[in-house]
């Protein structure tokens, strides 16, 4: 029993020093990336933009795909969602294939505005630490917007703004159900969701959207089920 407890003991310093370190290593990388322009400015390099969508400009259909497949505990949460982290791991396991990410909204805002796409450990706890900042400085709604005008959604278009001109030649408060939920789910690989690229893969990821938005009570099953078949998925 002794001897339990001194590897146990072991075991919890040594995470206690591993945590301490990556948090020594996030913050460094943060430091560094706001030394290279500070955080206001690239938020500002969004919100400034010509074709910025502010949040009350958004069709609900489309807020309420985005929170569903990307963040369902958005306004619960945090910076970061350790719950949401181990559904997305049981999930992608269950289903073989990898549907949900761990990284909240505020994070996705993290990687875009301030660091790259490389997922690499370093950056991946400087974005943290990112989240946080931007948690203290803008509220949900204005992180979801920054979020949103920020992502990608293959063909060129940054932004929903020019994704949802450019897919569906209307403004995105005007988005439908089906609009919305296909272009909701795009931003998780553009070069392989993007309704342009491959209809099939495009359409299965709109299926998974919905999905979660019936598990999320924002729409009835029979709403999904109508799209759902009209593109004999």
């Amino acid at each position: 029993m002794k001897l339990f407890r001194k590897l146990l003991l072991i075991v919890l310093v040594l995470i206690l020093i591993a945590v301490i370190v990556l948090g020594i290593i996030g913050f460094t990388t943060y430091s560094k990336a706001l030394e290279e322009k500070p955080l206001l400015t690239r938020t500002g390099e969004i919100t400034e933009d010509e074709h910025y969508v502010p949040f009350s400009e958004l069709s609900e259909d489309y807020i309420h795909a985005v929170i569903s497949v990307e963040d369902r505990r958005y306004y619960d949460h945090g910076a970061v969602d350790f719950i949401g982290i181990a559904r997305a791991i049981w999930t992608n396991i269950r289903t073989g294939k990898l549907q949900e990410g761990g990284s909240t909204i505020t994070q996705q805002v993290a990687k875009n505005l301030v660091f790259t796409q490389e997922e690499t450990l370093t950056r991946k706890m400087g974005e943290i630490f990112a989240a946080i900042d931007l948690e203290n400085k803008f509220s949900k709604d204005e992180i979801f917007a920054l979020y949103v005008n920020s992502a990608y959604f293959g063909e060129g278009y940054y932004g929903i703004y020019d994704a949802s001109m450019g897919y569906y030649n209307k403004e995105p408060k005007d988005l439908n159900l089906d609009e919305a939920s296909m272009l909701a789910g795009v931003p998780n690989a553009p070069s392989v969701y993007a309704p342009t690229v491959n209809p099939d893969l495009a359409n299965e990821r709109q299926a998974h959207v919905l999905k979660t938005m019936v598990e999320n009570g924002y729409i009835s099953q029979e709403q999904a089920d109508e799209i759902i078949n009209n593109k004999k998925i």
